[in-house]
């Protein structure tokens, strides 16, 4: 999509999402089993679809539906707003809490940058 990128792999927004996604899923491995189904698979599946929309938008042709992927991977990404609920049960403790949540936004600023610059170009 992009002449000066190679690859989306190459996107420091990706890079950041897929260790955001990592950081999740370590986060979720100590959260109660009777959690794995519901509260740990919604935030899990939220994190690791940052990366793909991400990726996925990027092998578009058209700008327009890059645009569209990214912004779905901004939905993704405030799904994560769901490990404030684990935080209030219990289940994480507010420093994993902070420090996930830290994450979400620095992925959330290089979103909307990228989408900006797309819009601009």
């Amino acid at each position: 999509m992009n002449e000066k990128t190679g690859s989306y792999k190459d996107l420091i927004v990706w890079q950041q999402a897929m260790d955001l996604a990592v950081a999740v899923y370590g986060a979720t491995k100590s959260w109660p089993k009777e959690e794995l189904y519901g509260l740990t698979s919604q935030v899990r599946r939220a994190a690791s679809s940052i990366p793909a929309n991400i990726a996925e938008g990027y092998g578009r042709e058209i700008r327009g539906s890059y645009q569209q992927f990214l912004r779905i991977a901004q939905g993704s990404l405030k799904e994560l707003d769901q490990i404030l609920i684990a935080e209030r049960t219990g289940i994480a403790s507010k420093p994993t809490t902070v420090s996930l949540l830290e994450g979400t936004e620095s992925v959330g600023k290089l979103l909307r940058l990228l989408i900006r610059k797309l819009s601009a170009d």
